[in-house]
């Protein structure tokens, strides 16, 4: 039964981006504000079909820590879910840092395009990080709010990867806060097993971490305290047999 509904879940999101990704094409000389509204309907949408058709419903901690300002938000990355629920969720249009190759995917990458999202080469090295401080500071005076993932890829439940500083690095650049995130997206809806799990997805959002006056190094460690003691607290029993952080 699990299997047959995570068909019928990848069937609805098969037919219905294609649609949607014609009309991000359509609504391109409009207004951004108008665009990133229509646009992420589509991911509003899948977590929808994610909740009717396959059981994965979603609850928020922590969302007073919000502020009404432009943040950096740098959250744990297990899953598709935290992407498509970052996009329509947070209260300032989101823009993800992702590798550049993407916009050429069609139809799923026309309407990542249309966003002004912060696509990088991550062939030029070191220019690539330059890239992120500059378009990311570009967008945050915009009044957006940059999503990094500090881990670089989807990390299974209960391990942690190496957490990178390029979130950091940008946030001491623009001196902004940081919102860590943490939440358990991959236990419903894993990196690589086809099938998905219906269960309660939790998003919880640490309070602000400051760079002013400190290093990138500084900052995330804060950052990775935060994220990863969060972990122990949604799923305890990932971690008996982990050191603590």
């Amino acid at each position: 039964m699990l299997f047959l509904r995570s068909v019928l879940f990848l069937l609805f999101q098969a037919v219905t981006v294609v649609p949607y990704a014609i009309g991000c094409v359509l609504v391109i000389p409009l207004p951004f504000t108008w665009r990133y509204r229509y646009t992420v309907g589509w991911p509003r949408m899948v977590l929808w079909a994610a909740k009717i058709l396959v059981g994965i419903k979603y609850e928020t901690k922590g969302v007073h820590h919000i502020p009404d300002a432009p943040v950096i938000y740098l959250s744990k990355h297990q899953s598709t879910y935290e992407t498509m629920f970052f996009a329509w969720f947070l209260p300032r249009p989101a823009c993800f840092v992702y590798k550049k190759e993407l916009n050429y995917i069609p139809f799923f990458g026309w309407g990542l395009a249309s966003l002004r999202n912060i696509a990088i080469d991550r062939k030029k090295g070191k220019n690539a990080m330059q890239q992120v401080m500059e378009i990311g500071t570009q967008r945050l005076a915009e009044g957006r709010a940059p999503v990094l993932f500090p881990e670089g890829t989807r990390i299974p439940p209960g391990q942690a990867g190496t957490y990178k500083l390029g979130g950091t690095r940008l946030a001491v650049h623009a001196n902004t806060p940081i919102i860590p995130v943490a939440h358990n997206a991959g236990e419903c809806w894993p990196k690589k097993p086809f099938v998905k799990k219906p269960g309660l997805v939790t998003i919880s959002f640490g309070p602000p971490i400051e760079p002013a006056g400190r290093t990138p190094d500084e900052v995330m460690a804060d950052v990775r305290t935060w994220i990863e003691g969060e972990m122990r607290v949604l799923n305890p029993e990932r971690y008996h047999d982990v050191e603590s952080v």
